[in-house]
């Protein structure tokens, strides 16, 4: 069982990201997907999650408007495409498996190894 997030870089402000979380040894649409974040000394922070029936997403005030989850179930892949970046969203982004959307990271199970987004001029 692993999950993995990849799609990380370096990307001028205003620009755009497109990470993935991708699953191998299990299937992804029984499970809520969760993105968070953290930034150097700060504590990790919920930025988006998906629901496993009816796909309703939910956001935090910060990314609303900027980003957005999706899921591929014929890929086994979540997507967090990230428009309008700013220096603030710079962070190491998680993904992470669960029963029900959750802003809680103790409601997730299984986590990615992490992707690093650095927006910079």
């Amino acid at each position: 069982v692993q999950l993995q997030a990849y799609g990380g870089g370096l990307v001028q402000p205003g620009g755009s990201l497109r990470l993935s979380c991708a699953a191998s040894g299990f299937t992804l649409d029984y499970y809520a997907i969760g993105w968070f974040r953290q930034a150097p000394g700060k504590e990790r922070e919920g930025v988006t999650c998906i629901s496993s029936d009816d796909g309703s997403t939910y956001y935090a005030d910060s990314v609303k408007g900027r980003f957005t989850i999706s899921r591929d179930n014929a890929e086994n892949t979540v997507y967090l495409q990230m428009n309008s970046l700013k220096p603030e969203d710079t962070a190491v982004y998680y993904c992470a498996t669960g029963l029900r959307p959750s802003w809680s990271s103790n409601d997730y199970d299984y986590w990615g190894q992490g992707s690093q987004v650095t927006v910079s001029s």
